[in-house]
C-alpha cells in the first residue's frame, strides 16, 4: 500500500512538471530553430562565397594554405586572440584581465582549473548568500510584524533602494558598455543580462577590440559590476514578493479597509471540537 501511495504521488505531481519542463524544451528548440537557422546558412554561405572571391583575386595562393592559414585563426580566436587589426593584442592573464571568453588551453591549466573549480563554486554560492544576509535579515521584520502605518516610511525607503539599486545595476552599466564597445542599447542590455544571469555564451565580450583604448581597469571594473549584480538579484529575488505584498496592504489601509475584514475572527490557533457528554 505504501508503494502504490508513492507511486500515485508521483504521478500526480511529478509526472506535470517533467511534461511541462519536456514541452518547454521542445518550444525553446523549436523558436532557436526558427529565428536562428536561416541566419546561420546566410552567414555560412556568405563565407564560402568571400573565400571563393579571395582565392580568385588572389590565384598565387594555394587553397590548402588558405585553409591552414583559417585554422591559425580560428585556433588563436578560442585561446583569447583577436586576430582582427594589427595592433598587438594585450595579454589575456594579467590581473585585470580575467573575464570574459578565456579558457585554458595547456594541460596544467585544465586540470587546475577543475580543482579550483571545485572550491571556488561552493564558495561563491557561499559568498554571495551572506552578502544579502545582513539586508536580508533587517528587512525580514516587515514579514513578522503587523502592518502599520508607521512602517509607510521603511517600505517606501525599500521601494527606494530597489529602485535606485536596479538603475545602477541594471540599467546604467548596460548604457556604458553600448557607449565604449560601439554597441546598440539591446546589445547592451543583452550583453548584462545574459552575463548577470549566468548564462555566460560569451559571443559578447568587453575590452576585446584591439582598434579601441580601454582604460587599465575597465575589465576589473567590469568583474567587480559582475560580483554585485549577482549579489544584487540573490537579494531582490527574495525581497520582490515581500515588497509586492506589503504594497497591497498599505493600499488596502489607504482605503480604510483591514486585512481582517469580511474573513473569520481572530484565533490563536485552530479551532477546538467540542466535548460530547457520552451517557452511561
Amino acid at each position: 500500500m505504501p508503494r502504490a501511495g508513492f507511486c500515485s504521488c508521483w504521478g500526480r505531481r511529478v509526472l506535470p512538471l517533467l511534461m511541462a519542463y519536456v514541452c518547454y524544451l521542445l518550444l525553446g528548440a523549436t523558436i532557436f530553430q526558427l529565428l536562428e537557422k536561416q541566419a546561420e546558412a546566410q552567414s555560412r554561405d556568405r563565407f564560402q562565397f568571400e573565400k571563393l572571391r579571395f582565392l580568385e583575386n588572389y590565384t598565387c595562393l594555394d587553397p590548402r594554405a588558405l585553409e591552414q592559414f583559417v585554422q591559425v585563426i580560428m585556433e588563436a580566436w578560442v585561446k583569447g586572440v583577436n586576430p582582427k587589426g594589427n595592433s598587438t593584442n594585450p595579454s589575456n592573464w594579467d590581473f585585470g584581465s580575467r573575464y570574459g571568453n578565456l579558457a585554458p588551453s595547456t594541460e596544467a591549466g585544465q586540470v587546475f582549473c577543475v580543482f579550483y573549480a571545485l572550491v571556488g563554486i561552493p564558495l561563491n554560492v557561499i559568498f554571495l548568500n551572506h552578502l544579502g544576509t545582513g539586508l536580508r535579515s533587517h528587512l525580514a521584520t516587515l514579514d513578522r510584524e503587523s502592518l502599520s502605518p508607521s512602517q509607510l516610511l521603511q517600505i517606501l525607503g525599500l521601494a527606494l533602494f530597489l529602485t535606485l539599486g536596479t538603475l545602477v545595476i541594471l540599467i546604467f552599466p548596460p548604457m556604458v558598455f553600448s557607449h565604449v564597445e560601439g554597441w546598440s542599447l539591446g546589445e547592451g542590455f543583452y550583453f548584462a543580462f545574459i552575463t548577470l544571469s549566468t548564462i555566460g555564451f560569451g559571443d559578447y565580450v568587453i575590452g576585446m577590440d584591439p582598434s579601441k583604448h580601454y582604460i587599465s581597469v575597465y575589465r576589473s571594473l567590469a568583474a567587480i559590476w559582475i560580483l554585485l549584480g549577482l549579489a544584487w538579484l540573490a537579494l531582490v529575488f527574495p525581497l520582490g514578493p515581500l515588497l509586492l505584498h506589503r504594497c497591497s496592504q498599505l493600499w488596502l489601509l489607504s482605503r480604510g479597509l483591514s486585512l481582517k475584514e469580511g474573513g473569520a475572527p481572530e484565533t490563536n490557533g485552530p479551532p477546538r471540537p467540542q466535548k460530547i457528554p457520552i451517557s452511561a
